[in-house]
């Protein structure tokens, strides 16, 4: 890679339009997947493959390709370059002259256009550079150690754990899965970076699906994520989970459907993570303030207050755990060489900025380490782990009390707790209404004599001030979401840890649902119905 680089900068330097910066990552992804279904064996698969990824810019760090064309769309996937995973020098290297080659050509033609639109339109918002000045790491980690999964033994685990599912007709999907992936990535840059990391996680996802008699189709999964594959939990804690699950199926093909409704509600620390991550997460994403058609919603929130007094937000790559549980957003390097490090975005309650990669925005002019992509997409800053802290918690009994105080004070007729979460949305431009919609699977309503009713067929949705400005408090019960998160530069592996909250005021919409009935035809097995687990027969 240092070789073809060092090649490419001398000769392509002699061109008239000459780059000012180059780099090359190839990231070698080792993957196994074994997966059942009712307990039958669906999926063994083994892969192994390289992938190159180049930024070539031209211009200069005042302006070059990179530059959004205002009124335009931009991609920022660059497609998937595979390269061999032999260590073939000659191989290697003609796969990155390639590359490059025809990522040269396109860079050209487009800083053409940039330059067009700066002269054509109106002045932009945002006068900052297109890259920033970093110094060059050099970091050679210790040689990766082999991926070792005992296929025969996670054969027997993803049935042990998805066959309890087939003793229900009810349950009309259901599977484990379980994953391990290793991920080396080297990296050079022409400014002398020269990187590389290797990391390996694991990770269990239990997945089923029942549906309500009106058509509504009624999801519960539970997922691990963990570093080393001792890190995921044993047989008979899976176990407990899956009749946990099964338990909250049977419940929720009885549960009523909640009518659109405003009022105080608590969410879980799993919940409430996901809901920071939605509301404020990609808000302050620093690319997000730059783009001409994005909402831009705390740009101008610098030192004022949008959380009450005592909570915090910070996100932490650096931070690998919470207590036994691994944390997904954990990286070294960033997916531009650079460290990563936490970054407080609310002090106190105060807003103080924003997560960067190395396209400046006013007032932040470098990097903190948050560059991120999936193989084949341009970097833009991206979450890592996200952390709520707050001064002051309490205990959830104290918040359940807060709760039904202001469901009198409210006149409301109950409460709604929302106790775990499936994922959520946020629209963060201005062609459409800057707003949220997260998605609950187990929401409670809480009466004011203190009795609970699971519920089902929730959107819980608002936009981001106002539902911000709703937070009151916070318990002391915190909890870790692990997940994927989707954005423009693909997927990328982050953390939510939160303690549990109240909200003075949310709004829940009717949830879409599925107009086909439950099946005509019995299952051709025999089976007891999900009602008979409530039954405790």
């Amino acid at each position: 890679m240092q070789t073809e680089l060092a090649r490419s900068m001398e000769v392509l330097g002699k061109e008239d339009v000459p780059p000012y910066f180059l780099s090359y990552e190839i990231t070698e992804e080792e993957t196994v997947s074994v997966a059942a279904d009712f307990g039958t064996l669906s999926r063994n698969d083994r892969r192994h493959g390289r992938y190159l990824d180049v930024d070539l810019r031209v211009g200069d760090h005042e302006l070059d390709n990179t530059r959004q064309l205002r009124g335009a769309r931009t991609s920022f996937h660059r497609g998937v370059v595979a390269v061999s995973p032999e260590d073939d020098v000659d191989a290697i290297r003609a796969a990155i002259w390639n590359a490059t080659n025809q990522r040269y050509r396109r860079s050209v033609e487009r800083l053409a256009k940039v330059k067009s639109d700066v002269e054509l339109k109106v002045d932009a918002e945002d006068q900052s550079n297109d890259f920033s000045r970093e110094e060059p790491k050099r970091r050679i980690g210790e040689a990766p150690p082999p991926l070792v999964v005992d296929d025969a033994d996670w054969e027997r685990k993803v049935r042990a754990y998805s066959q309890p599912f087939a003793a229900y007709g009810d349950i009309y999907a259901a599977s484990a899965t379980l994953s391990a992936v290793k991920e080396t990535r080297w990296f050079v840059s022409s400014e002398g970076a020269e990187i590389r990391t290797s990391e390996t996680r694991f990770r269990l996802y239990i997945w089923a699906q029942t549906k309500a008699e009106d058509g509504m189709k009624l999801p519960r999964f539970e997922s691990f994520t963990a570093f080393a594959a001792d890190g995921l939990p044993s047989d008979e804690a899976v176990a407990r989970t899956v009749a946990g699950m099964i338990e909250d199926l049977a419940a929720l093909r009885d549960a009523p459907v909640v009518d659109p409704y405003t009022g105080p509600a608590i969410l879980s620390g799993r919940a409430s993570g996901v809901f920071f991550h939605e509301v404020l997460g990609h808000r302050v994403e620093g690319h997000r303030q730059k783009r001409a058609d994005a909402g831009q919603t705390f740009k101008k929130k610098i030192n004022e207050r949008v959380l009450p007094a005592g909570f915090s937000v910070r996100f932490d790559p650096t931070q690998r755990h919470l207590g036994e549980t691994d944390l997904a957003g954990a990286y070294d390097f960033d997916s531009e060489g650079v460290p990563a490090r936490p970054v407080t975005v609310v002090e106190d309650g105060i807003f103080k900025g924003f997560l960067m990669s190395r396209t400046p925005i006013e007032g932040h002019p470098a990097s903190n380490g948050h560059g991120r992509k999936q193989v084949g997409f341009r970097p833009v800053a991206r979450q890592s782990n996200l952390l709520i802290d707050v001064a002051e918690p309490v205990s959830r009994q104290e918040l359940e009390a807060r709760l039904l105080a202001m469901v009198e004070e409210q006149g409301k007729p109950f409460g709604l707790l929302f106790e775990d979460i499936q994922g959520g949305v946020t629209y963060t431009g201005r062609s459409m209404p800057n707003a949220f919609n997260v998605d609950p699977i187990l929401v409670y309503r809480i009466y004011p004599d203190g009795r609970r009713e699971l519920v089902r067929g929730v959107d819980l949705i608002g936009t981001p001030l106002t539902a911000l400005s709703r937070v009151v408090a916070a318990d002391s019960e915190v909890a870790v979401f692990n997940g994927i998160c989707g954005a423009e530069s693909g997927g990328v592996a982050v953390a939510a840890v939160s303690p549990g909250i109240l909200v003075a005021q949310i709004e829940v919409q009717k949830k879409q649902k599925s107009q086909m009935r439950t099946p005509l035809l019995p299952p051709p097995f025999e089976t007891s119905p999900l009602e008979t687990l409530l039954q405790g027969e």
